[in-house]
């Protein structure tokens, strides 16, 4: 009878997993053939179309099979097509005083351009090469599409006419990083949500790095809920996230920059379970096959000192699974960058050296022998029409097929052009397959394939049953108000399960833990407010919601930090309400003053963006006293930050510098500049914007003699950043820096 039982489990499980493999969880109201997720609609990089190529040639021509191919749209995005146009991100105007990133929409059948949208990369260490990391996400209901930039810059762009409806630059405003890895995470569109996720090193008790989620309402970009993982993750991450359900519950499953996987309630944040795999961040997207999660890895194990894990998780636990969870794993199998897919109860597996690995969904054994295809691969494969369409880093192109002895079978090989890398994934809609490589997009398809698909099987439907109210929303649940401004919270109830649930709010009380006035469900700021933070919180039958709120004055501004309190370690903090600078910096008594002191002991922390107020600033000057501490003949950079250029004094160098994008310097102004240790300075840099450029100036004299009347050093950016916050920057691994009598000031005060 057991043996029976088990073998009906066994059979249902694959049944439910050929069905599963290619649905979504939650239909979409996109067309049939509409691809509007990298990994497909269904989040699982399979497609139920037929009638596609099997075969095709790189080079064009007749019999190629190549529809079209744009050599000028190459780039590691992963295109996606929604309404008959695809939409990707590549670099825009390469090479020049221009130079930055681009949302571009084509006509999915002729290639021809319909319109892009540019925007600049500003405050990044990312190099250029890897700009459009990411991919955009379509929203079918809104015709949105939603890109995330490698600065952080996240748009909400219409689809139709490629004009942007709202954006935020998420490092300014949350303390999202951009790193020189140029790891870009991908937007996710549940509901009236779009959800994105970064490494963010915020502000108040968000101050400590952390992988975190900002869930934003997808129509106004008002923050919806803001989540995070543990704390000090041990890197960035690009594993893009999986909506599915488990229990009858929506889930939000992704990989983290802490090395586990996590489930979260999309629409409230809460967390459902994670699993602890990896002593690294995660890469690869997780592959949601009934209850079961599918996923992998090439870093440390957590369970031994082995190197990269493939494991099957079962996904209806709840809190920490990581060992109740575990259904199999098979370890130093190292596939960190590739998501796998699933084709009839077998998981095919593409390791980092471009080897096919084919195991049994149930049990994790292989089956037949690994294949190999290359030596390096980072895309991800597509399923469709029977075959897996797979590309390598080192430019091999591979069609195959399923095979039940073997595994899978090589059916057609070729090379891509020379040079061409591929990092994107290859994806298909209306009977045509579409490739971007490093240096071409193609369109792969004949002209006679007519787009087909199989009548869908039944799927489980999102639950419309709820329960009784258990959480508590509050939003926004997180903003950025001025002097004297006011913001009105809404309410809404959820189930356990987060699902929407109706009732009356009338009865909730209020809150306020830091400056201003609720006057019902409306917070009015200080008509005279100083750089603050109020936590608002709100109570209703025993369930509570809380709303964070930076308050920022108009300027001028002045810190000489001689009000902050000191512990009695002798140290305090900067201003509550400073993105970025909290964690990395402390306040401490120096030449007895009080002054900010960026540490050489932050993990992963001694080269950092800080910033003081709203994104719209413009037309302004900062200044500040500075001096660098000298360690073993090492001195560090100290920079300020103006409408998103820094104003850099280059310790090992011995150079001052304007620029806006790190290691690109698209624009940049460079001169000699010998600066001592141990030697009070003061720096000013003044960022004026002119329409169709942006005039920057900087000065620097020792502290204790006048002003000069010149300017040390002056720049112009033809492409400008019309606005951005004034910050810091500083670069404190080999020695400390020291801040005092930071001011901004308009220009025309």
């Amino acid at each position: 009878m057991k043996f029976l039982q088990k073998l009906f489990a066994i059979t249902l499980f694959v049944l439910v997993g050929q069905m599963t493999a290619c649905l979504p969880c939650h239909p979409t109201s996109a067309q049939a053939e509409d691809w509007v997720y990298w990994r497909g609609p269904n989040f699982n990089g399979s497609s139920r179309e037929t009638g596609l190529v099997d075969d095709w040639d790189p080079r064009g021509g007749e019999g190629s099979n190549v529809a079209w191919v744009r050599d000028d749209i190459g780039g590691r995005s992963t295109p996606i097509v929604m309404n008959g146009r695809l939409y990707t991100m590549t670099r825009a105007e390469v090479g020049t005083p221009q130079e930055g990133e681009r949302v571009v929409c084509l006509d999915a059948a002729s290639g021809e351009t319909l319109w892009e949208n540019r925007f600049n990369v500003f405050l990044s260490d990312v190099p250029d090469t890897r700009v459009g990391w990411s991919s955009v996400v379509g929203d079918p209901s809104t015709g949105n599409v939603f890109a995330l930039g490698v600065c952080g810059l996240f748009l909400c762009i219409d689809g139709e006419s490629g004009e942007t409806k709202w954006s935020l630059p998420l490092h300014e405003r949350f303390g999202a990083l951009s790193t020189y890895g140029g790891r870009t995470n991908f937007p996710i569109v549940h509901k009236d949500l779009v959800i994105i996720s970064a490494v963010v090193i915020g502000w108040g008790d968000m101050a400590k790095p952390c992988h975190r989620f900002i869930a934003f309402n997808k129509e106004s970009g008002e923050v919806v809920w803001f989540r995070g993982t543990r704390e000090l993750p041990y890197d960035t991450t690009y594993s893009s996230g999986t909506l599915t359900q488990f229990n009858g519950q929506d889930a939000f499953v992704f990989g983290s920059g802490d090395g586990a996987v996590w489930a979260l309630q999309p629409s409230t944040g809460k967390e459902l379970w994670h699993f602890n795999v990896s002593r690294r961040g995660l890469n690869v997207s997780p592959l949601v096959v009934g209850d079961r999660v599918f996923t992998s890895h090439s870093e440390e194990n957590t369970n031994g000192t082995t190197m990269g894990t493939v494991v099957a998780i079962d996904g209806t636990g709840s809190g920490d699974i990581s060992d109740s969870g575990e259904l199999w794993r098979v370890d130093e199998l190292m596939a960190g960058k590739s998501s796998p897919v699933a084709i009839d109860g077998r998981l095919f597996v593409f390791d980092d050296r471009a080897k096919l690995h084919v195991l049994d969904m149930e049990t994790g054994e292989t089956i037949g022998k690994k294949i190999a295809l290359g030596t390096v691969m980072r895309s991800s494969p597509l399923y469709a029409d029977g075959r897996i369409y797979a590309v390598t880093a080192n430019g091999r192109w591979y069609i195959l097929e399923p095979d039940a002895d073997r595994g899978a079978k090589k059916v057609k090989s070729g090379r891509l052009l020379k040079g061409d890398e591929s990092h994107a994934s290859p994806i298909c809609s209306g009977g045509r397959i579409y490739l971007q490589t490093s240096g071409r997009l193609y369109c792969l398809g004949n002209g006679k394939q007519v787009a087909s698909t199989t009548a869908a099987a039944p799927s489980t439907p999102p639950s419309t049953e709820t329960s009784a109210a258990a959480q508590l929303q509050l939003t926004p649940a997180e903003v950025l108000l001025g002097s004297g401004e006011s913001q009105e919270f809404k309410l809404a109830l959820y189930d356990a399960s987060g699902n929407k649930v109706e009732g009356d709010v009338s009865g909730a009380t209020f809150t306020l833990d830091g400056p201003g006035v609720m006057d019902g469900s409306v917070f009015q700021s200080p008509k005279e407010a100083t750089h603050s933070a109020t936590v608002l919180t709100a109570e209703l039958n025993g369930m509570k919601a809380t709303a964070r709120m930076r308050i920022v004055p108009p300027l001028p501004w002045k810190f000489d930090f001689e009000d902050v309190a000191l512990a009695k370690s002798g140290l305090g903090e900067p201003p509550v309400s400073w993105v970025g600078c909290r964690y990395r910096h402390h306040v401490r008594e120096v030449d007895g003053s009080k002054v900010m002191v960026k540490v050489t002991t932050i993990p992963k922390g001694t080269r950092s963006r800080g910033w003081f107020g709203q994104s719209d600033l413009k037309n302004y000057t900062i200044q500040a006293d500075v001096r660098g501490a000298n360690s073993n003949g090492k001195m560090p950079d100290i920079g300020l930050i103006a409408q998103g250029y820094t104003l850099d004094m280059q310790g090992i160098s011995q150079r001052l510098q304007i620029r806006s994008w790190v290691p690109q310097l698209r624009m940049a102004t460079t001169i000699d500049f010998e600066w001592q240790p141990d030697t009070w300075y003061t720096m000013k840099f003044r960022a004026e914007d002119q329409g169709s450029k942006a005039v920057l100036k900087g000065k620097i004299w020792p502290r204790d003699e006048q002003e000069p009347a010149a300017w040390t050093i002056e720049a112009e950016d033809t492409s400008p950043n019309h606005s951005g916050s004034p910050g810091l920057f500083g670069n404190a691994k080999d020695s400390e820096i020291y801040l005092d009598n930071i001011q901004v000031t308009a220009n025309n005060s």
